[in-house]
């Protein structure tokens, strides 16, 4: 399994990921004209052709023994500059009576824009049969997930200081947002699923449009979509894991239709970005890959990008990589590799 930049004929595998991903998946709608100008888009980012905060890196997780597409990740250079990037923000208020002495403090909605120029990593998505204990010693997920840090630190001149990440919230067992239908659903003359696929296709004007601009008591809303302020999905929650271990943290914003939370970071924080380095490659025919990979290898070049999974760790400043996972990569000896070890 490797990963590499989504490329112009992925058209059909990546369309094979946006039905198997699902309402709720903003950012992968099933929309084949919409996913043949995504990956145009992520062409033109890779090749460096469009300034870099409007920059949109997408890549694929290959099984490079049948060519599938297993899953995809991405990473936005800045967000919010040509459309605006809105979420809810959770405040407070607070109310008191001397005459009456009493003192209430009641949660808010904000709607809010304030993660304008940040970058975001988003689109993570593995398809079921490649997760679970048959894949467990691949470690598919983390590779997605990991993958990304290492761009990002490979390339770091190219991103702003902070970077985020959105969560999706609850659905219950019927694929209903408790939380869309408690407030979305009376400001939006639309459907979740609707809404959703505007969103999905960059049409975003209306949030702004519809939305009320004064704070939303939350006391409003059903006891059922207060509870999902903040929570995540049960299928995002491995992903959530991965990126709390990273150094991200939710510091209070929401999506505006499914109340899922939106966990940041400053880039120079984030571990991976901290604790990777780069090595000098030796590629030996004598190299053996050991039981367990704990090393994750990334190249050095942006439109020819590639991360896997290694089976040794680096000597002083020196890994030595096998033929095959040379080959993977598209690496020679002397050439330089990007390491973490997870």
């Amino acid at each position: 399994m490797r990963i590499r930049p989504i490329a112009r004929g992925d058209l059909d595998g990546l369309q094979v990921l946006a039905q198997q991903a699902g309402v709720g998946f903003t950012s992968l709608p099933d929309n084949r004209e919409f996913l043949a100008s995504k990956i145009e888009l992520a062409a033109s980012a890779f090749e460096q052709r469009t300034p870099k905060n409007n920059r949109l890196y997408f890549f694929v997780l290959e099984d490079e023994t049948s060519g599938e597409l297993a899953g995809c990740c991405a990473i936005e250079g800045e967000i919010g500059h040509e459309v605006p990037f809105y979420h809810y923000r959770l405040g407070t208020l607070a109310h008191s009576s001397v005459q009456l002495d009493l003192h209430r403090t009641i949660d808010t909605l904000f709607l809010s824009s304030d993660h304008t120029g940040d970058a975001e990593v988003c689109s993570l998505f593995l398809r079921p049969e490649f997760r679970g204990e048959a894949h467990k010693h691949l470690r598919n997920g983390a590779l997605l997930s990991k993958a990304r840090w290492l761009f990002i630190a490979q390339f770091r001149d190219q991103f702003p200081g902070k970077v985020l990440a959105e969560m999706r919230g609850v659905f219950d067992d019927n694929n209903r947002s408790p939380f869309w239908e408690s407030l979305g659903k009376h400001f939006f003359p639309m459907d979740f699923d609707e809404a959703d696929r505007l969103t999905g296709l960059g049409q975003k004007s209306f949030i702004g449009e519809l939305m009320p601009k004064f704070p939303i008591y939350t006391t409003f809303m059903s006891e059922e979509a207060r509870a999902c302020i903040g929570q995540v999905h049960r299928h995002t929650r491995p992903a959530l894991e991965m990126l709390k271990k990273e150094g991200l943290r939710w510091e209070g914003f929401i999506d505006i239709f499914d109340g899922g939370p939106t966990v940041e970071a400053y880039i120079d924080d984030v571990r991976a970005v901290r604790h990777s380095h780069l090595y000098d490659v030796k590629v030996s025919a004598t190299a053996r890959e050991e039981s367990v990979s704990r090393w994750l290898a990334a190249t050095t070049d942006m439109q020819h990008f590639s991360a896997c999974w290694i089976g040794r760790a680096p000597q002083d400043d020196v890994i030595t990589l096998s033929e095959e996972e040379a080959q993977r990569l598209g690496v020679v000896s002397g050439d330089s590799l990007r390491l973490l070890e997870t």
